[in-house]
């Protein structure tokens, strides 16, 4: 069944205040002097008021050939259904600023392990404590899919590493707030795993796991990279999306792995972690975001805000 149309032009010709005034009138028990001085105005204009709305009506609201008034037939079925809408006026009110102010609204949110594994439970817990009327949809996805999730507004706001491919899009907006780096993922039983330090030049006859292009082209391409620069190319045994599948191929000795230094969040067994001899490979995490969309969404503005907070006070993260 279709919702009936709303017939502005007729409603037009109708004063909120005069539907506001009967209803004062009733509450105080159909007594218009009462009502007068509640609502602190003069009786004369307070009945003129309630005239006014009965002649726009077209009906009478009070039997006045009684003592005391009472509400006629009509009266009653404007009482109840004009307290209803008054009642949602109220809301829709309530509910306008509280958008405003991003205190209630949805929020969709793309993740990635590089934020998983670091600030996010932070991030979560902060912005569920300050706005718990907020619904957050958490979406697990690759640094690709964040961005042509986000381009066709499926998802509002994710987190990427930078430098990436996308970094001078002119649709896009970075917000850098974590500092990264990069280290060496072996198997515990390697016989590199004995050094608490590892020049990448050691690896050079080692096979690699590493992300696919695709899925994650800012670290496949830093992996890439970094070996060129230590003088060999990597010997690509398996790409791995996720951090978990990469640990468990780490962990089954199929190969090592440069991955994010925030991996030391996750304890799996049969894989260690060590640093790079003589490299400070540091790294930024970003919250990015559509164009403009700081402008028009409150709930947006106010999950930046809590990103910025959390990485403020926690210092071993800042920037």
């Amino acid at each position: 069944m279709c919702p009936k149309v709303v017939d502005v032009r007729y409603l037009s010709n109708f004063e909120l205040r005069q539907i506001c005034y009967f209803l004062a009138v009733v509450e105080a028990g159909n007594n218009f002097s009462k009502a007068a001085e509640q609502l602190d105005i003069e009786q004369p204009p307070l009945s003129q008021r309630i005239r006014s709305l009965e002649k726009a009506l077209s009906v009478e609201l009070f039997n006045r050939r009684t003592r005391p008034l009472r509400l006629t037939p009509a009266g009653q079925a404007f009482l109840e259904e004009a307290s209803l809408a008054l009642n949602h006026l109220e809301r829709a009110i309530d509910n306008a600023q509280l958008v405003s102010r991003g205190e209630i609204g949805r929020l969709i949110v793309g993740i990635n392990s590089g934020i998983a594994n670091s600030l996010l439970p932070d991030i979560l817990r902060t912005f569920r404590q300050r706005f718990p009327k907020v619904e957050l949809v958490l979406r697990e996805l690759t640094g690709e899919q964040q961005i042509q999730e986000m381009r066709n507004y499926q998802v509002d706001v994710g987190f990427e590493h930078l430098p990436n491919h996308y970094e001078q899009a002119t649709d896009l907006c970075f917000l850098p707030f974590l500092q990264d780096s990069l280290l060496i993922a072996l198997p515990e039983n390697h016989h590199l795993a004995a050094q608490s330090q590892i020049p990448l030049e050691a690896l050079a006859q080692e096979p690699f796991v590493i992300p696919s292009l695709k899925n994650a082209p800012s670290l496949y391409t830093e992996t890439i990279n970094l070996c060129k620069n230590a003088g060999f190319l990597p010997q690509i045994a398996q790409e791995a999306t996720w951090m978990i599948t990469v640990l468990s191929l780490i962990a089954g000795g199929i190969g090592v792995a440069l991955l994010s230094s925030n991996v030391r969040t996750l304890h799996r067994a049969g894989v260690v972690y060590r640093n790079i001899q003589g490299a400070n490979l540091n790294r930024q995490i970003a919250a990015l975001w559509r164009q403009g969309d700081e402008n028009i969404s409150p709930v947006l503005c106010e999950f930046l805000q809590v990103i910025a907070e959390v990485a403020s006070e926690n210092s071993k993260y800042n920037l």
